[in-house]
């Protein structure tokens, strides 16, 4: 079980389905739309547009449309015992749900709905704004997730990608005020060619595809531009930015520059972030700051691929006075890795352990299923975690420390301080 199954329809639309046993489905429809394809005058409307479909939609029936209200809507899936969700990224908005295996097509119409013919109510939108800015307050009240926006912002000054998800009152506000406008941007980035329909679960493939026809055909076929080519970021000069943030702790986030989606260095990237500071007690970084010194209570990092650039981070919260010496140890440990290479033994542990925390990862199939979509979007193609992993497996010492000397470099390193 577990075969993987693709299919590219006329219109562009790419099909991917995961055989499994489960008497639960998986479905969504990911739109290769997001953040960095906003103006800075719209910047929100990608995350505006993911609340709002569910506020309300047109629902195709045997004799006309029909519209459907945001009680209908959540009813349609939570009637049946399934979740339905969304959340949108830099780069795609995605929206999916899980439900019994025999409510498949009625959720993936559902979905589509949402996508291809939601109505925007004047009445229910103006609520989910409100919902919207308090998220905004929420985020705002939260140092440790506001500075990963804020250090977008420095790392990809100038370009669209620097802009945050959430946008700001004053963009939302005057989104909220023209819904044409969000219906006018679904029809110019929505593009089928940059859109994925997903689902894993004991169905047959010709059964999935059947209805992806069936539900998605019309709407899909519509006459829809190409959306405007995305602007790749140039390389900014690295330095260091402090806000007053008046908090207890100090947080602090370094980092640069790294490698896009496709790139024969990624899978190294993955390899040595997590032995720098990835999910684990046992990282270099979690070692050092928190086992052994205990200055920290978090200390992590991150790398992020995107469509054409990327970035790594690391992020620490710690108290005022340690924030010089936790910045020292963070800055040798990319030293170390520049310099040192690793043994055999360091790096079959290394990967003993990655393997272990991917076959983990594999079981939560909500997590699955949405990285299956990603990896169509851009590779029309979806490997299993086995597949991935023995290819990480043939990374060497040598290309590790040769990506850490090309990534982690004093050169590619900004620096942004919440004081």
């Amino acid at each position: 079980m577990n075969e993987t199954f693709y299919k590219i329809l006329p219109s562009g639309i790419k099909i991917v389905h995961r055989m499994s046993t489960s008497p639960v489905v998986y479905t969504g429809i990911m739109a290769g739309a997001g953040t960095r394809d906003e103006r800075s005058e719209e910047n929100g409307m990608a995350h505006y547009i993911e609340h709002c479909v569910f506020k309300g939609c047109l629902h195709r029936t045997a004799q006309a449309l029909r519209p459907l209200s945001a009680r209908q809507i959540i009813n349609r899936i939570e009637g049946i015992g399934g979740e339905i969700n969304a959340y949108t990224t830099k780069e795609e908005t995605t929206f999916y749900a899980a439900a019994p295996r025999q409510c498949y097509r009625r959720t993936l119409e559902l979905i589509a709905d949402m996508v291809f013919r939601p109505t925007f109510p004047k009445e229910e939108t103006e609520k989910e704004l409100g919902v919207i800015l308090d998220e905004i307050e929420s985020y705002n009240d939260s140092p440790s997730e506001l500075i990963y926006d804020d250090f977008e912002g420095l790392v990809f000054e100038g370009n669209t990608l620097a802009l945050p998800i959430l946008g700001s009152r004053k963009t939302l506000r005057a989104i909220s005020r023209k819904p044409e406008t969000a219906q006018a941007w679904i029809r110019r980035h929505y593009s089928p060619a940059r859109m994925v329909v997903f689902s894993q679960g004991a169905i047959p493939f010709a059964e999935v595809v059947r209805t992806v026809e069936s539900i998605l055909g019309e709407a899909a076929m519509e006459s829809t531009p190409a959306p405007p080519p995305r602007i790749t970021p140039t390389q900014g000069t690295p330095h260091t930015l402090t806000y007053r943030k008046h908090t207890h702790q100090a947080h602090i986030m370094l980092g640069g520059r790294a490698y896009e989606i496709g790139n024969k260095n990624q899978l190294g990237m993955y390899l040595l972030n997590n032995i720098l500071g990835g999910g684990s007690l046992s990282s270099r970084l979690n070692l050092n700051l928190r086992e052994k010194k205990g200055w920290v209570y978090t200390v992590e990092s991150q790398y992020t691929p995107l469509s054409d650039t990327g970035y790594w981070n690391i992020y620490f919260a710690c108290e005022p006075g340690n924030k010089e010496r936790c910045l020292e140890q963070c800055l040798r440990e990319t030293e170390r890795l520049r310099n040192e290479s690793l043994s055999s033994a360091q790096l079959q542990r290394a990967l003993k352990q990655l393997r272990g925390q991917m076959a983990v990862a594999a079981e939560n199939q909500e997590n699955n299923v949405l990285a299956m979509a990603k990896q169509m979007l851009y590779h029309d193609h979806a490997p299993t975690w086995q597949e991935v992993f023995a290819k990480v497996e043939q990374t060497s010492p040598r290309q590790l420390q040769d990506i850490a000397r090309e990534v982690l470099g004093e050169n590619n390193q900004w620096q942004l301080l919440y004081e």
